[in-house]
């Protein structure tokens, strides 16, 4: 009977009218103690509330279930059919929602919808990866901002979908989970936006900021590479060589770094051996197991002088004591190789010749760097009397 009275009343009451009595009526659903006839005249009237036409009316009930655990059902449903704004309050709140639900929500495209779902608490991995694969730029900031537990896939797909936006590379990069192949995808993101920047200026031709850039990205792998522990560079290898960023100036660098582990990993993944066997050809002295291997891992001929060199460098230079590697290329190490290949380059345009020269300059500046720093702090093992001073490398 007061159902009924009420559904007459709100045919001529005000919008503000409506809201208020449609908020009561709502708490009277969820805290009063109503009977089983009551309950279901309640609901039906609320479910009537859905198609009026004030968005006041439709947001009071929005307010009253959005956090409710015992909302009806279809008045959820039905508040999640509303605008953005109201469908947005049911979804980022209600503890009724299956998953399959907020993934098709996810699913219909509505920006606002998606961010918040992605503000809920706890979100599972169906979700997550919805919300990676078609969510709106503020809906995947909001995921991977909040620290939520999202599955590496999803992130590999936010960094795909989103990685050229600052905002995303900051929040990315603050995660303590992140693996080390979104970690350097997002680097080469970066490098790629530094590139165009300093080209759109005009500071520097297209080509030069090109090599400067995939130099740096090529640099900051081998960090992030010196970084991995137990089984984590595999899969970055696998993700540099799917994405066309396993080249020989990458390959060529982690063995003038020290990082042989790197470089054995790399030969492994580009001739599809196993990485103990090549490892082993990697450390026959004789020369014949490593040549087979850098043959089947398809280098270029032209290279392998300098390759052979820097392996030799490195095995006299003590193996043992830099097998874990580092990200700075090892200066004797890089003058070694570019006396044996200078020779051998056809020209003085020889691409790898000019790529050992950069290499030499670099670890110079670097090698110069670490002796200011340690001069500057005093160190103990700089003698004064007995000091070596590094000498730049002309580019």
């Amino acid at each position: 009977m007061i159902v009924r009275h009420f559904l007459r009343w709100i045919q001529t009451a005000s919008a503000g009218d409506r809201a208020d009595a449609t908020s009561a009526l709502a708490r009277a659903y969820l805290y009063s103690d109503l009977s089983v006839d009551d309950r279901a005249a309640a609901e039906s009237a609320m479910v009537t509330l859905l198609d009026d036409p004030s968005p006041l009316v439709r947001r009071a009930l929005a307010d009253a279930f959005a956090t409710a655990e015992d909302a009806p059902h279809s008045v959820l449903i039905g508040l999640l059919q509303d605008q953005p704004e109201i469908a947005g309050l049911v979804a980022r709140h209600s503890p009724l929602l299956l998953d399959a639900e907020l993934v098709d929500l996810v699913g219909s495209g509505e920006p606002l919808v998606q961010y918040a779902i992605a503000q809920r608490d706890d979100l599972p991995a169906p979700v997550c990866a919805a919300i990676a694969e078609v969510g709106c730029l503020e809906a995947c900031l909001a995921l991977v901002a909040l620290d939520a537990d999202i599955p590496a896939f999803s992130i590999d797909r936010i960094v795909e979908r989103f990685g050229d936006d600052g905002d995303i590379r900051e929040a990315l990069f603050a995660r303590e989970d992140l693996s080390p192949g979104a970690r350097q995808a997002l680097v080469v993101k970066l490098s790629s936006a530094l590139s165009a920047f300093v080209t759109g200026r005009e500071w520097l031709a297209a080509d030069r900021a090109d090599r400067i850039v995939r130099e740096a990205s090529e640099k900051a792998t081998v960090v992030i590479a010196a970084g991995c522990g137990g089984e984590g560079l595999m899969p970055l290898v696998r993700h540099l060589r799917l994405s066309g960023q396993l080249t020989t100036g990458l390959v060529l660098r982690a063995l003038l770094s020290g990082h042989v582990r790197l470089f054995e990993e790399a030969l492994a993944e580009l001739s599809g051996l196993g990485i103990r066997r090549a490892a082993g050809f990697v450390h026959d002295r004789r020369g014949a197991g490593f040549r087979a291997l850098y043959d089947k891992a398809g280098l270029p001929l032209s290279a392998y002088p300098a390759f052979r060199a820097a392996l030799d460098a490195w095995h006299d230079d003590g193996a043992g004591t830099f097998r874990g590697g580092d990200a700075q290329l090892r200066r004797r190490m890089v003058e070694r190789v570019l006396t044996a290949y200078a020779p051998l380059a056809p020209t003085e345009l020889d691409q790898l010749l000019a790529l050992l020269r950069r290499f030499a300059a670099e670890a110079a500046r670097e090698e110069a760097r670490a002796f200011t720093r340690d001069l500057i702090a005093g160190n103990d093992a700089l003698d004064d009397g007995d000091v070596e001073i590094p000498l730049v490398a002309a580019a």
